[in-house]
Formats: C-alpha cells, sequence, structure tokens
C-alpha cells in the first residue's frame, strides 16, 4: 500500500482530485472506528442467535398450523412490486431524437431552450446527472466557447467550465483579452455521463439539436471548440484533437456558416502542461479572427 507520505504534493493533489471526481466527499471518520472489533460482534451476536433457536422450538413445542395453501399462493402477492422510477420511461432512441428536436426547435430565446432542455426527459443521462448544464455567460459579445460534456465539478456546482478546468479556462481567456461573462460558455452534452465515461452515439444525437439550437439562437460570429470530443463533434471527423486544433473551418448551423477552431481543452493542459504553448497559439489565432470581425 502506498502512504501519503511517499507522494509528492502534486501527486497527492492529482489523487485528491481523482477522488473528488469519482464521487468521493470524505476519506475518514470523525472518529476512529474499530471495523475488526464490529465485525466479531455481529459475527459472535449471529452464532448466540443461532444457538438460541433450538431451545426456544424445545420449549415451544406445540403444533403450529401449518400454513394453508392459500397462504402460500398469496405469499407472492404480499411482495409489493417495484416502484415506478422517477425518469421517464425509456422509448426508442429516434423517437427521443424527434422529440429532441422539436423541443429544441419550438424555443425563441435561449431563456426557452433552456426551460425546453430542462423539462426534457428522453435522455438517459438526465437520469444519473445532478444537474443539466446550460449556456452561461451572454450571447451579447458574439464569442461562443464549448466543450464536451460537464464534468464532476461541473455538475455539482450546475455551471459550465466549473473548477480547476474553469480556473484555468479564465486565465486562457483573460490572456487574450475576454472574460468569462463577456462570451457565452457551453457543453455539447448537458449532462454529465456516469463515471465520466463518452456518451453513446444515440445519446449524442439526442443532445444534438439543443447544441445546435443554442449556437442558432446566439448568432455567435466565432467558435472556439475545446477538446477532442468536441472538435470530432462538429468538424465530423475521426482525427485526435491534435491534429483538428488551429485550422479554421465553417460549421453549418441552420444554414448559416459560422468560422471555429478547435484547441486543446484546459484538462487536457491541466494533464500535459507541455500542450500549453499550442493552446496559446490557438489563442492567439482566436483573437486575430474576432478581432478582425469586431
Amino acid at each position: 500500500m502506498i502512504s501519503a507520505n511517499d507522494l509528492s504534493p502534486a501527486e497527492l493533489a492529482a489523487l485528491l482530485h481523482f477522488h473528488a471526481d469519482a464521487g468521493v466527499e470524505w476519506l475518514l471518520e470523525e472518529e476512529a472506528v474499530d471495523r475488526f472489533a464490529e465485525f466479531e460482534a455481529m459475527k459472535a451476536a449471529r452464532q448466540g442467535a443461532r444457538a438460541a433457536q433450538p431451545r426456544v422450538e424445545a420449549q415451544q413445542p406445540a403444533a403450529r398450523p401449518t400454513p394453508q395453501p392459500e397462504r402460500r399462493q398469496a405469499a407472492p402477492k404480499a411482495t409489493a412490486p417495484a416502484a415506478a422510477p422517477r425518469s421517464a420511461p425509456a422509448i426508442p432512441d429516434e423517437q427521443a431524437v424527434e422529440q429532441a428536436r422539436f423541443a429544441a426547435e419550438s424555443a425563441r430565446s435561449l431563456s426557452e431552450l433552456k426551460t425546453a432542455l430542462e423539462a426534457f426527459n428522453s435522455c438517459n443521462l438526465k437520469n444519473s446527472a445532478r444537474s443539466t448544464i446550460f449556456a452561461s455567460g451572454t450571447p451579447e459579445g458574439r464569442i461562443m466557447v464549448i466543450g464536451p460534456m460537464p464534468t464532476a465539478d461541473d455538475d455539482r456546482e450546475g455551471a459550465p467550465f466549473a473548477g480547476r478546468t474553469g480556473q484555468l479556462l479564465d486565465k486562457m481567456l483573460a490572456a487574450i483579452g475576454l472574460k468569462r461573462d463577456d462570451i457565452l460558455l457551453t457543453n455539447v452534452i448537458p449532462w454529465r455521463p456516469p463515471g465520466n465515461r463518452a456518451p453513446s452515439a444515440p445519446e449524442i444525437e439526442i443532445c444534438r439539436p439543443f447544441i445546435e439550437r443554442q449556437i442558432a439562437l446566439a448568432e455567435p460570429k466565432a467558435l472556439l471548440l475545446l477538446g477532442n470530443f468536441t472538435a470530432r463533434h462538429f468538424f465530423a471527423s475521426n482525427e485526435t484533437i491534435h491534429g483538428l486544433r488551429g485550422q479554421w473551418r465553417d460549421v453549418t448551423i441552420s444554414g448559416r456558416a459560422i468560422p471555429a477552431i478547435a484547441s486543446l481543452h484546459p484538462q487536457e493542459l491541466l494533464t500535459a502542461p507541455i500542450n500549453k504553448r499550442l493552446a496559446w497559439n490557438d489563442l492567439l489565432a482566436f483573437k486575430t479572427r474576432i478581432d478582425g470581425e469586431a
């Protein structure tokens, strides 16, 4: 077993962050608990119960009425059926996609779209997520930054780009003269997948109408796409982020072509800081473009 004393501060911080992402909220009890003694006490209690059972039967030898057949047959009825889950019943993926399109296209403003998304229950991802993550900031700056899916921090705080990744993103934006409150931040997927797994193809298609409607209503002049999943989603490519980053491409939403550039996600930069120079080049290209279209 590795002791905390054997870890460097950076390794210990990374381990704690991993536990936080996994949903661990505390590691120690407030008071020490002797689990071995607790187990032995439970074991002794069970043995005592077994030893006492024959004596009880000997003291009460009177014949008990044999359960009637009707009662045996009624036993299954006595077991109440499992309560219906809170989540909406499963429906075919194609039907869920159609419902998502209808809900998204019916919204005439970002506030209406947020209400529609929060009321939408036909995506399995919503059943396991704590929060529905919608765009934050303002569309007035006509700049949109899009990430892949909510992190554990996002899910806890109910906002995109929270926690350490959000703090790093704030520094990245500040380096090119932007602030979080002056742009629109969002994710492709509005609900955190359980265990941070990748969303399935049907889940992606169910979420697609909502992110495309967000872009259509915000009418940005440029998109900054962060991360491998986001770049592949909008560029319809199987290349990695290193092959897609730094190149301006048009993303067509509701018949309108919007210039977009992909870059590394802040989480990727926290994992591999050496790539910050690549992200910096992408940010400079993004700043040059938006300043030229101001």
